[in-house]
């Protein structure tokens, strides 16, 4: 019976995750796809998932996600919007949720400019609220069929609002690579990093390594390993490092 208690809360988190497949995860990663090679206007999705176990352990996890991007010649423009939590024993361990947008402008081929803003409330890792501006310079470096590499730069501020009291603005400096390399037909290899540092105060890494694979051409499975790390959390946050690993059905609209 436990098996199958874990093999349902498996299979239940799979199918009721579902995300954008042009775009990591942008709580962690947010750099676009280039707007000269969009295939249609607009891309949207919508997500919600939920898991529970009961037994000798009670836990439950609820999860919903939005994202929109809408593609012009030379211009993008995207907002997304993330929310979850969970509870172990009728005790929440965990509750997250994010909201943001991004614009990005081509200068040419290789060259473009990109501006966004995001919020982020995370009590479990110390913040009730986080927000971050920045706004910058960012290079194609690999365009072709196979293989995608991009690179970020740029100047910004951020907000934060302790969850045990307290606040501070800080300028930071952001930086973020994203690599994708289609192995086959119907399977990618997505890996995408960034930094934000307040000049040697604290610095926050976030790293997504994935691994997707097409079903069909709008359903894909997709596999990813998730790490936030963080060099001076908050008091009430002493971990530096947080992961999830994750399997999740992806829609493609």
């Amino acid at each position: 019976m436990k098996v199958l208690n874990k093999l349902s809360a498996v299979l239940l988190l799979s199918a009721g995750a579902f995300c954008h497949q042009a775009l990591a995860d942008n709580t962690v990663f947010t750099a676009m796809d280039d707007p000269s090679t969009a295939k249609k206007p607009f891309d949207g999705s919508a997500s919600a998932g939920y898991l529970a176990q009961t037994g000798n352990t009670t836990s439950s996890s609820l999860t919903a996600q939005t994202n929109m991007t809408w593609y012009q010649s030379s211009m993008a423009y995207s907002l997304w919007g993330n929310a979850s939590n969970t509870s172990s024993n009728d005790e929440r361990s965990s509750e997250t949720y994010s909201i943001g947008g991004r614009s990005r402008y081509n200068l040419n081929s290789f060259d473009y400019l990109f501006g966004q803003a995001s919020w982020l409330s995370d009590r479990f890792n110390g913040y009730d609220s986080r927000d971050v501006l920045t706004a910058g310079y960012g290079r194609q470096i690999l365009n072709g069929p196979i293989h995608s590499l991009r690179a970020e730069f740029g100047p910004g501020v951020r907000y934060d609002d302790f969850h045990d009291g307290g606040s501070e603005t800080k300028a930071l400096g952001y930086g973020a690579l994203s690599y994708q390399w289609q192995l086959t037909d119907n399977t990618k290899f997505i890996q995408g990093v960034s930094v934000l540092s307040s000049f040697g105060e604290d610095t926050t890494v976030n790293s997504e390594t994935g691994l997707q694979v097409g079903i069909n051409d709008h359903f894909a499975l997709k596999l990813a390993y998730n790490v936030t790390w963080n060099n001076n959390p908050p008091e009430s946050a002493p971990d530096r490092t947080d992961t999830k690993t994750s399997i999740m059905l992806t829609y493609a609209m």
